[in-house]
This record gives C-alpha cells, sequence and structure tokens, in this order.
C-alpha cells in the first residue's frame, strides 16, 4: 500500500502542475471571432438608427425653418402694405430697431411705392459667413412694378422666432 501512497503524491504548492489534463483550447478563436461579429452589428445597428433619426430629424427641421421664414417675411410684407409701420418695425430684428428709430424707419419706408402683393419663394440658403437665412419674395408695387427682394433672416435671442434684419429696399 505504501507504494501506491508514493505514486498519487498531492502536489507541494502553489505554481505545481496539477496531475490532470489542461482545459480544452479548441474553439477560443471562433468564440472569439463570432463575439466580435455581434458587437459589430450592434454597433452598425446603433449608428444606422442614429444615421435614420439624424436624417429624419433634417428632412423635419426643413420644412419647418421653410415655414417659419416665410411667416416673418410674410407678416413683414403684410405689415408694410397696410402701411402698419410699428407693426411692421416691430417685426425687425432688435440690431435693425437699435440702427433706425421708428421715425427714420417711418419715414424711409413710406416714401417708397406701395405693395400690392407678394409671393414668397422656399428658404433659399444659409450665408455661412453671417449665419443669416435668406427668403427671397417677387413683391408686386402699386404701380404695377414687379421686383424679386431678398430678405436676411435672424432668430430672436430671447423667443427663437425668426426676424427681417438688415433689409433696406
Amino acid at each position: 500500500m505504501n507504494e501506491i501512497r508514493e505514486m498519487v503524491a498531492v502536489p507541494a504548492g502553489p505554481g505545481v502542475q496539477p496531475p490532470f489534463a489542461a482545459a480544452p483550447i479548441e474553439g477560443r478563436t471562433a468564440r472569439r471571432w463570432l463575439g466580435l461579429g455581434v458587437a459589430a452589428a450592434v454597433l452598425v445597428m446603433c449608428c444606422g438608427i442614429g444615421g435614420v433619426g439624424v436624417g429624419g430629424l433634417l428632412l423635419t427641421m426643413i420644412p419647418a425653418l421653410n415655414e417659419q421664414a416665410q411667416r416673418a417675411v410674410g407678416d413683414y410684407l403684410d405689415a408694410l402694405s397696410e402701411q402698419d409701420w410699428r407693426r411692421a418695425y416691430e417685426l425687425r430684428c432688435d440690431t435693425d430697431q437699435r440702427n433706425e428709430s421708428l421715425a427714420e424707419f417711418t419715414d424711409r419706408v413710406s416714401g417708397q411705392p406701395l405693395i400690392t402683393d407678394y409671393e414668397l419663394e422656399d428658404l433659399d440658403y444659409l450665408d455661412v459667413q453671417s449665419d443669416q437665412l435668406r427668403l427671397a419674395a417677387e413683391v408686386t408695387y402699386a404701380d404695377g412694378t414687379r421686383d424679386l427682394e431678398v430678405f436676411p433672416l435672424l432668430p430672436d435671442p430671447q423667443s427663437g422666432r425668426l426676424e427681417v434684419c438688415e433689409y433696406a429696399s
């Protein structure tokens, strides 16, 4: 019996190899590639969903911005055609109001031909240098002449609404 005990001796401490086989290593690379593939698929899905979200936001933002620009310019032209100088003045941006008083504005625009009709175009472009949007309108005057006017627009800092800014016809 002593001989059997000597053959199956217990290992002496840490770092000693046990008397059994090591864990199998086959299949590790396949599992690793499968994990990387799943992670890549999840990443592609997240980026795809994010891209669709940004695209959807742009598709809804552009028509909304166009509508707001047309409303701002339309309200301004309505006020001018109704000769409501105070309302037209209030629809201008703060910078324009600081640079020109209501009396100066009234003197300037009351001497211009009366607007009888207008047709607004779609929002044209963003002037990158000045961060201004520009909206064109085909304006018809009381004397029958027509002219294409371009109205620069800036957002009001308090309300965020677009206002006609730096327009002088």
